[in-house]
């Protein structure tokens, strides 16, 4: 089958397409014919060498796909040859075939093309587990959702208009980004690049309350305005760390106001636990995007032979909402 490959970790120049063996479902597993995939901040990280797959997955970049089901495993349940799917994957979906566990995959809506449900898996999955599972979002609270540009953010944004709609949303974006994401229903959009310490516009908005969620990638550099933003028993989650690792923190005001600081990852849970994950999913949100309350934000959609293209996007952060992949035809 054709494939992304990597001979070396490096920069775009280390992606080259070529001709790998195809995969074969284990016992709990399908095979699905890929259509279309999407490039994750993860596959960036991935391909410099600083994120392996998760021992037993594919090393080929990709972390979620859009096809039709090709084979079943011996013991896979709930799904027929030639069904239309998405699926959350370890590794593999820059490729014409991919194998995914049986409970890691979702019906496709027929509202939706393959290349919108290229976009579900990881970026709105991420979302939702982080922003209502996790953080428990509910109608009425405030949340920020750090970067409002990218897919989780975009995502997350979505998410709360469909799932809790009379939550109060706050984003940080760059300049450029700042009115797409008025356009999304943020309530509050604030230009990082003029206001890095954003707690004070926090405070004013919430009349000194402090928010409820927080979504963060940034890390080390956010971790003091973040807390300063969060309210009583406000959640922090932390899902990336682009900014650094290490940060001070005031135990004795977190202690006070019985905050919590959640660090979170999806990749590397566990096969069961992602199910649960999914499942959960798979009722609460998927039915927003069959009746188009949610249509995903695709900003491009590049063929596997741009994929170079597609990453120096990414790179360049010139993206709003997700960058599909096309890989094939059904």
């Amino acid at each position: 089958m054709k494939a992304v490959l990597l001979d070396e970790f490096g920069g775009v120049d280390v992606l080259k397409v070529g001709e790998i063996d195809k995969p074969s479902p284990k016992a709990n597993e399908v095979l699905i014919k890929v259509v279309a995939t999407s490039i994750n901040r993860p596959d960036l990280v991935q391909r410099a060498g600083n994120y392996p797959a998760p021992a037993g997955d594919s090393e080929i970049l990709g972390l979620e796909v859009s096809g039709v089901i090709e084979e079943l495993g011996s013991d896979a349940k709930g799904w027929s040859v030639g069904d239309r799917v998405i699926a959350l994957v370890g590794g593999g979906g820059y490729a014409e075939y991919a194998v995914a566990y049986d409970t890691h995959v979702m019906p496709l809506p027929e509202s939706m093309s393959f290349e919108e449900g290229a976009c579900v898996c990881e970026s709105y999955i991420t979302a939702f587990l982080n922003v209502f599972m996790i953080g428990g979002l509910e109608d009425g609270q405030t949340a920020i959702f750090h970067g409002g540009g990218g897919g989780v953010n975009t995502a997350a944004i979505q998410l709360s208009k469909a799932l809790t709609p009379s939550a109060k949303m706050v984003i940080t974006a760059n300049p450029a980004k700042i009115e797409r994401v008025k356009a999304l229903g943020a309530d509050l959009v604030i230009d990082y690049t003029q206001t890095p310490d954003f707690s004070g516009a926090i405070k004013e908005f919430t009349s000194k309350k402090g928010v409820d969620v927080i979504l963060d990638h940034v890390g080390a550099k956010y971790l003091g305005p973040n807390m300063k933003s969060l309210g009583y028993k406000g959640k922090l989650v932390i899902i990336g760390i682009i900014s650094g690792i290490k940060a001070e923190l005031n135990l004795a005001l977190m202690m006070v106001k019985r905050q919590q600081i959640i660090g979170s990852v999806l990749r590397s849970r566990p096969v069961a636990e992602k199910g649960d994950i999914i499942a959960e999913f798979t009722q609460r949100a998927l039915p927003k995007f069959a009746d188009r309350s949610i249509v995903p934000i695709i900003e491009k959609v590049f063929t596997i032979d741009e994929v170079v293209q597609a990453h120096q996007m990414m790179e360049e952060d010139q993206h709003f909402g997700k960058i599909v992949m096309k890989i094939g035809e059904v």
